[in-house]
């Protein structure tokens, strides 16, 4: 978690940030030359980025329809009690069951947000029966086929917004 007495990131780091968003295999010296500064600078500033949480790591694209996974859902799931217990062992269960792709504990009616990812309708089914269903934490659930996933890039405009 970022450390709150640290400034704001500064027009170096917002540089860095944004073309490693774009290609996060981008080469050192091809960030010096966007950031406008020398390479050795680049290689410190991106240890203090990861270190201050602001970069938490650099992950790899999947197309999963091309690797043989085409369908995903988003699960809203209710939780029977709202116990710290069953919370945090629903917390630590959750993310490690076959096809879950993201958890999202969210506010309102739901308690949580499953983005899982499927071979066919099938597979999906049996993930909700053996998972969520005959889950004595789980009260209800409520399924939603996703039809396009777009991830967005809005985030770089709140970089420098304050």
């Amino acid at each position: 978690m970022p450390d709150p007495k640290i400034p704001d990131l500064d027009p170096v780091d917002r540089a860095l940030v944004l073309a490693l968003s774009r290609n996060a295999r981008t080469t050192g010296a091809a960030l010096a030359a966007e950031a406008g500064v020398a390479e050795s600078t680049v290689s410190l500033r991106l240890k203090n980025l990861q270190r201050r949480g602001v970069i938490g790591g650099y992950r790899l694209e999947v197309d999963l329809a091309a690797a043989g996974i085409p369908l995903q859902a988003m699960i809203a799931v209710r939780l029977a009690k709202h116990s710290r217990a069953q919370i945090d062992a629903f917390r630590q269960a959750a993310p490690h069951w076959p096809g879950v792709l993201a958890l999202f504990h969210t506010a309102g009616a739901d308690d949580y947000l499953l983005h899982v990812a499927a071979r066919d309708p099938g597979e999906l089914r049996d993930f909700v029966l053996d998972y969520l269903t005959g889950n004595p934490a789980v009260s209800h659930t409520e399924t939603s086929l996703i039809f396009e996933n777009a991830p967005g890039d809005g985030w770089q405009g709140l970089l420098g917004a304050r």
